[in-house]
């Protein structure tokens, strides 16, 4: 009998200790986590204006990487600068379990802001050719890397709701389309430890503050520019029948192109082409020897894409076999060397995401959107490593007041990104943001 209650004594005890442990490990309640953030908020909220005051173009952004490798540092990740250009990576280890990056991008836009508010940039920066430009966050990298950096500090402060390696990008360059290739160029995978989930999010300007967005599968697409230059041979614009005229040739094959994607392309197949520059001629009377067209294409899938690009260099041949010109002078099409591939949201983890985040904010906060056309280095990460699933998600950014006048036809339009108009409701964005991606590290590092 005494063994049976001692037998019955352990089997309490350890009972006791394994809810105990369950208590003392049980994932933090969403009110506590967002008056943490609440707490941290006042930081973020300078740090967000000191970014958006400060902002550097692509392949500039020196400063902007200090600040964000000081931010990692002070919070306690080993920070490498100088990675890829001014790519900064933080990393912390906190004990076995799956590695989780997040990425922000750094750089802003050669715009001239004129949103009226006290932390206005106003600097100006010299671009590649050596003329001056203002310089605008225009496209929400500052809240980006600020919502990064607010993710940072709540992820290290409740360090004990998660298990494995949380690695920080600071990505430079994203407007042009190279950071993320270089970044990886530089090592990134080889000389941190590699990611088994990588995720990012960026502003949304057509989707309210306090709300977010996602799209499972693709969500951004490819981007190419095409540079056609049709030959002709130029004369005086009284004598049109003793020149080959290359506006005549270029103005026909604006139209062929537009035919592509309407009869070529299935229309279940989301595609882009457009002309958006043609250049020709110094004067009205004299028919110039060639002119030149500049594309943007824009696809998801890599079979489109290349049988758009080879229709393009049918269609100019064509062209210049049309125009009665020798092989040699056929109009010469030129794609870019380095494509920005198309980003494609793993579905599984955009579902889980898309549950995750109901869950925390409401399902009325929560949107499964459509795929845009715009371009996005992101999918760089994804196109490395296929097996490592990608998510970036849409942040909203309107304020509500701002969508109400919109809907009811009080005003003609919300200002978009890239619009030197452009201001994101940055309190409840970062809020968001920083809550939503806290929450997206712990679902897939949960210790529990």
């Amino acid at each position: 009998m005494e063994k049976k209650y001692q037998t019955i004594h352990i089997l309490i005890i350890s009972l006791f200790i394994s809810v105990l442990t369950f208590l003392l490990q049980a994932p933090v309640q969403s009110q506590d986590m967002q008056q943490l953030i609440n707490e941290k908020y006042p930081g973020l909220e300078e740090l967000y204006q000191h970014l958006h005051s400060n902002p550097e173009l692509s392949l500039q952004e020196e400063n902007t990487a200090k600040r964000m490798s000081a931010e990692l540092q002070r919070l306690g990740f080993t920070a490498t600068e100088g990675v890829g250009g001014y790519g900064v990576v933080g990393v912390f280890e906190n004990g076995p379990g799956p590695t989780v990056m997040v990425r922000s991008d750094m750089d802003a836009l050669p715009i001239r802001e004129q949103t009226g508010v006290e932390f206005a940039s106003t600097k100006r920066a010299i671009l590649p050719n050596g003329d001056e430009t203002y310089v605008m966050h225009a496209c929400g990298h500052d809240l980006h890397m600020t919502t990064m950096i607010g993710t940072a500090a709540v992820l290290t402060r409740l360090h004990e709701n998660w298990s494995g390696t949380l690695i920080m990008i600071a990505q430079p360059a994203e407007e042009i389309g190279t950071g993320a290739q270089a970044m990886i160029d530089d090592g990134l995978f080889e000389r941190f430890p590699r990611p088994d989930f990588a995720l990012a999010l960026h502003v949304n300007s057509a989707l309210e503050s306090g709300k977010v967005g996602i799209v499972p599968g693709y969500v951004y697409a490819s981007v190419d520019e095409i540079r056609i230059t049709v030959k002709g041979r130029g004369g005086h614009g009284a004598y049109p029948d003793l020149t080959v005229d290359p506006v005549v040739m270029a103005s026909k094959l604006v139209l062929d192109l537009q035919t592509i994607i309407s009869r070529e392309i299935s229309t279940f197949e989301p595609a882009v082409l457009s002309v958006g520059s043609i250049r020709s001629g110094s004067s009205f009377n004299i028919i110039p020897d060639e002119a030149e067209l500049r594309l943007t294409l824009r696809t998801y899938k890599s079979e489109v894409r290349e049988k758009i690009i080879r229709r393009v260099r049918e269609m100019a041949d064509a062209a210049g076999k049309g125009a009665g010109l020798p092989e040699e002078e056929w109009p010469d099409v030129q794609v870019g060397d380095e494509p920005l591939p198309s980003v494609y949201n793993s579905p599984v983890l955009a579902d889980k995401m898309l549950e995750t985040f109901s869950d925390l904010i409401g399902d009325e906060n929560v949107f499964q959107l459509s795929p845009v056309m715009y371009g996005e280095d992101f999918g760089m990460y994804g196109r490395v490593f296929p097996e490592i699933p990608i998510l970036i998600y849409g942040l909203g950014a309107v304020a509500p007041e701002q969508m109400e006048k919109y809907e009811q036809g009080l005003i003609d339009a919300l200002p978009s990104t890239h619009s030197s108009l452009f201001l994101p409701d940055y309190e409840p964005a970062i809020k968001t943001g920083v809550l939503t991606m806290t929450n997206a590290v712990i679902r897939l590092m949960d210790n529990n």
